[in-house]
């Protein structure tokens, strides 16, 4: 909308347009260009990818020593889902306490975030970082094409959630497991920074979610 200020007479001239001009800086009235929502939510996007790229990068140099690597590739493989079914069978051989609770909370959780990572990764269809920055040299293979969130994380931050909700600081080790685990799937070059943050907290957030559904049963 265009504001018209008129002089209250002609002879003010260049002085009077002057005035108008000061005037209706003052008031606010000078028309500015503003990004409207989604052109400032894209920039945003945009910008967020671009520091997530140069990070990631900083964190993937420092990889090339040939049995960090070994661990690197065995942390994050210990994620893929044996040990969600082999921790709670080495609780019940020792006879532990809480399989009552862990087994219906875990079969929830995995329920959950199996699904909500299908959506997320399906919909947002991020690149993985071998198919955005040319000549990048991966030391292990994606689940699938996408890499946003990311599953490995998710699926190690539910199980480290679940059991320190059932068992307390016993369970603490397996908080330090899930950080590696994140911090693996970066420096193997399948992911970015970005994607094993929102990744640890989707896992921790549904693992919290379904403790409130099972405690609830």
């Amino acid at each position: 909308m265009k504001h018209y200020c008129e002089p209250e007479s002609r002879g003010q001239g260049q002085n009077g347009q002057e005035g108008v001009a000061i005037a209706s800086k003052s008031s606010g009235l000078v028309s500015e260009s503003i990004p409207n929502g989604p052109v400032a939510s894209m920039e945003l996007l945009s910008r967020l990818n671009k520091y997530d790229r140069l990070l990631f990068l900083k964190i993937f140099k420092h990889r090339e020593n040939q049995l960090a690597i070994l661990f690197l590739q065995i942390v994050s493989r210990s994620s893929e889902g044996a040990l969600h079914v082999f921790i709670p069978v080495v609780i019940w051989k020792l006879g532990l306490p809480g399989l009552e609770i862990l087994i219906p909370l875990l079969i929830v959780s995995l329920g959950i975030e199996r699904s909500l990572h299908w959506v997320l990764k399906n919909t947002l269809q991020r690149p993985r970082p071998q198919d955005s920055i040319p000549g990048l040299r991966i030391l292990a293979t994606g689940a699938s094409r996408y890499s946003f969130p990311s599953g490995h994380c998710s699926r190690a931050f539910l199980l480290a959630t679940a059991l320190m909700l059932v068992y307390g600081v016993g369970a603490v080790a397996m908080c330090f497991w899930s950080g590696a685990v994140a911090l693996s799937r970066v420096l193997l070059g399948v992911h970015y920074p970005g994607d094993v943050l929102v990744g640890a907290f989707v896992g921790s957030f549904v693992a919290l979610f379904s403790w409130l559904v099972v405690v609830g049963i």
